[in-house]
């Protein structure tokens, strides 16, 4: 495990993932907007901004991996939905229902399990 931490490709798949959780949040907050047409509608600065960190998420996902076993991968990545979670939480102010906070928790469980 320490030597997992101490490993920077295993920062920059987390810091992926955070950065998907954004990008998922961004286009949230677009689409709960009304817009004057569909092209605003599609070309506005949350749509776009969520689209571009996603595909930087991508190529940072690429170069994470040159470092990491191919298994640690997926691990990093569904911490997506606990972030996700929280900044919906904290942006869009939304509760966290019981079933969501359990998806929560066996997540980091199976974190946890696997880095045994």
């Amino acid at each position: 495990m320490k030597e997992l931490i101490s490993n920077p490709s295993f920062w920059i798949m987390l810091a992926s993932a955070f950065l998907a959780a954004l990008s998922q949040i961004l286009l949230k907050l677009s689409a709960n907007k009304k817009y004057k047409n569909k092209l605003y509608e599609i070309l506005n600065p949350l749509v776009l901004s969520g689209y571009v960190i996603l595909l930087c998420t991508m190529f940072m996902n690429i170069i994470a991996y040159r470092g990491l076993d191919y298994k640690i991968g997926p691990i990093l990545n569904s911490t997506t939905y606990i972030f996700v979670i929280l900044l919906s939480l904290m942006i869009l102010k939304e509760k966290i229902a019981k079933n969501k906070f359990m998806g929560i928790m066996l997540i980091i469980l199976g974190l946890i399990v696997f880095n045994m």
